[in-house]
């Protein structure tokens, strides 16, 4: 984020919104953010960290990463391993002087820039809310710890 960014300002300062719109303070499972005097950040970091929301959070990008993740090493895997056993196969002619490999390969750009808007919209759609409540819960949370 840069410094000169309006969002900074506004987001390190509270909970408003350029323009002044004030956005309510997240509520937790257990009710409103109560800040935690006495607590340590590292203290308030592990809490957070074993809270149910940062265990969603973490369980949600697992459950998108880690499937992706494995299908795109086994299809670049399989992409490797063909072309060098089944060079005839790779090869062979599709239109033209374009041929199975070529096909083969530019698929794995449009398999890289597909996961990418995927794992884009997971983000957004699953996780960035969430994780953006759990950010102003522990910056609440620190900010009382200080006091």
């Amino acid at each position: 984020m840069r410094l000169d960014d309006p969002w900074y300002d506004t987001l390190a300062s509270g909970r408003g919104e350029p323009g002044g719109v004030w956005i309510p303070a997240p509520v937790g499972p257990s009710g409103p953010v109560e800040p935690r005097h006495g607590h340590s950040a590292a203290e308030i970091y592990l809490e957070v960290q074993r809270s149910g929301a940062f265990q969603e959070v973490r369980r949600r990008y697992r459950r998108f990463v880690i499937p992706a993740t494995v299908a795109f090493l086994v299809w670049y895997l399989a992409y490797v391993v063909v072309a060098i056993t089944e060079p005839g196969l790779m090869a062979r002619p599709v239109a033209g002087s374009v041929n199975v490999a070529m096909i083969a390969g530019l698929a794995q750009f449009l398999t890289t820039f597909l996961l990418t808007w995927a794992y884009a919209r997971h983000a957004r759609l699953r996780r960035d809310r969430a994780a953006l409540e759990l950010r102003w819960e522990t910056q609440e949370m620190t900010r009382g710890a200080g006091r």
